[in-house]
């Protein structure tokens, strides 16, 4: 009777110790987070391999793990080329990534210490850069993060609006390849969003315009805004009923201004081919979001007379859309302050960018719901 009670006892421990052994050790396995299962914010595909395409400036998906580490799986389209995203840790910006085209090995991100952590991950780059495929990730207790539940401002625009030439602390202006200043995570739009806790899209293409571009007749941004890469040639139409921004913020004006490289033939500035295509545009927006208020900002690149001209444009474009559509919110009117830029190729530089959105954020208060 003794040697059966043992016997049971002997068996009873080895089965505890055997559950023990495998709750800690389903705890701690390393697990995989699929592209599919991510819930990303901002222009993106799901292509046929499954991958996860980001695409616009900033677009951004969260996720949480434990441990003092997780792995990315990135790749891209050109095994030739590179390209960038940034990340936050517990909430504290971190660093930019560059992601090599011709890597096969996942990028390591690292906490101090072991317990819970959350990452968020923003493409650096703008749409026109082109995409960064996130495959998978793995690590420990992986969990894709949802975007909370609160406003959103959609921020149209050109390569100030994208945060482009932005940031040469790593790459020296003139140096490397034009992406290689992008810095569109702490572009203006994004700081507002972060200063009043809203969430935001960014829709902006470099050099573009209303009705002209920096250094060519087009294609002009009405022509793009509905393609998802934001390119005339792009075959996929951008998918509007994803969002429904409380705010669409549009900054254009500064290319159409823009004389050129004074190699291509130019014309002067047509105020009435600008403001008929910005009333053409803002028209298409409201299309897409019926509801959604309508800011227009100034450049803060243009001063002088110049910058009148395109006040007054904008005035123009404000008087015809709140007149044909009277029940809608009146479309809002933002100035910028001139600023002499001392970022590459004369745009604003990071610390610039700082300026314009404290500029831009109690405009944007008193625009929120």
């Amino acid at each position: 009777m003794k040697r059966l009670f043992a016997r049971t006892a002997l068996i009873i421990c080895i089965v505890l110790v055997s559950c023990s052994a495998t709750k800690r050790n389903a705890k701690n396995s390393v697990t995989e987070l699929a592209s599919t299962s991510l819930q990303p914010i901002g222009r993106y595909i799901i292509d046929s391999q499954q991958n996860l395409e980001l695409i616009s400036s900033a677009v951004h998906f969260g996720f949480s793990f434990t441990g003092s580490s997780c792995y990315v799986f990135a790749s891209l389209p050109d095994a030739s080329s590179h390209n960038y995203f940034q990340y936050t840790l517990d909430g504290m910006y971190q660093k930019k990534i560059k992601v090599e085209g011709n890597s096969k090995q996942p990028i390591v991100l690292t906490a101090p210490g072991e317990g819970e952590h959350t990452i968020w991950i923003y493409k650096t780059t703008e749409a026109q850069t082109g995409p960064i495929y996130i495959r998978k990730i793995t690590g420990k207790n992986l969990k894709a993060l949802e975007v909370p539940a609160l406003p959103l401002i959609e921020f149209i625009g050109n390569s100030i609006t994208c945060g482009a030439a932005a940031d040469a602390s790593e790459m020296p202006c003139g140096t490397g390849v034009y992406h290689d200043q992008h810095e569109a995570y702490d572009a203006y739009g994004p700081r507002v969003t972060r200063a009043l806790g809203v969430n935001f899209i960014m829709s902006c293409v470099s050099g573009i315009g209303i009705y002209r571009n920096w250094n060519s007749n087009g294609p002009p941004m009405p022509q793009v805004y509905e393609k998802t890469e934001m390119g005339l040639n792009a075959s996929q139409q951008w998918d509007f009923k994803k969002y429904s921004p409380d705010i669409v913020s549009i900054a254009l004006g500064t290319n159409d201004f823009s004389t050129g490289d004074g190699k291509r033939p130019r014309l002067p500035f047509d105020s009435t081919a600008f403001v008929n295509h910005y009333i053409d545009f803002v028209q298409l927006v409201k299309s897409k979001y019926p509801s959604a208020q309508i800011a227009l900002l100034s450049s803060p690149m243009l001063n002088g007379n110049n910058g009148k001209i395109l006040q007054n444009c904008l005035t123009a474009v404000k008087q015809y859309i709140d007149a044909s559509h009277i029940t809608d919110k009146p479309v809002a009117l933002f100035f910028f302050n001139p600023m002499h830029a001392h970022g590459c190729a004369g745009h604003p530089n990071v610390e610039e960018h700082s300026i314009l959105a404290n500029e831009l954020i109690p405009f944007f208060r008193k625009l929120l719901p």
